[in-house]
């Protein structure tokens, strides 16, 4: 439930968020996102959360977080850590969940309803102490996957759950094919 009136604010944790869309099978257009938002409320920030790898030549998400920052998004990142696991096998290791709390609390107190685009359960008692300061919390994610992406104390602390699948027509778009990207790709590279 959203009133026209509230002041909302955005929080995307862009790897889980990730990963719930991927689980659809959908894309999320990141512009039908922030507009669907300012629609239901007064948005004052959409703060998007994501470590990047710096020592890769090309990083995948690179292209969406320039797009996001220059689209009215307020990015937060910071450099993933990589590591070898014990079985050997190399790891990427990139948590934003302190990040994203801590800049929560701050705005609490000018806003009057938060979105959170996670089903981490580690939010679970960031979005109590919000509702303790009268800051109503909408979680976005997905039991429709298998498993579900959304941990269940999340959805039960939320006052509000929105199925993520549910928002697939407003601000979902066909996931890309990357076989041809691939092939286009090889097509290039042959001539």
């Amino acid at each position: 439930m959203f009133y026209k009136d509230e002041r909302l604010a955005l929080f995307i944790d862009g790897s889980n968020l990730y990963a719930a869309a991927k689980a659809l099978s959908f894309d999320i257009d990141y512009k039908l996102l922030r507009q669907e938002f300012m629609r239901r409320g007064k948005l004052l920030r959409a703060f998007y959360y994501t470590a990047l790898l710096e020592n890769d030549e090309y990083s995948p998400i690179r292209p969406l977080v320039d797009w996001l920052h220059y689209n009215g998004f307020t990015m937060v990142t910071k450099p993933a850590k990589e590591y070898t696991d014990s079985m050997g096998r190399r790891k990427v290791k990139g948590n934003m969940d302190i990040e994203l709390a801590v800049d929560a609390m701050e705005l609490a107190p000018r806003v009057d309803h938060i979105v959170l685009f996670s089903g981490d359960g580690d939010f679970r008692p960031l979005v109590e102490s919000l509702q303790r300061q009268g800051v109503r919390v909408s979680v976005v994610s997905t039991i429709r996957s298998q498993p579900p992406m959304i941990s269940d104390e999340l959805r039960r602390q939320a006052d509000n759950f929105i199925e993520l699948e549910e928002l697939k027509e407003v601000i979902g778009r066909p996931p890309r094919d990357h076989s041809q990207d691939d092939s286009r790709v090889a097509a290039a590279g042959a001539r």
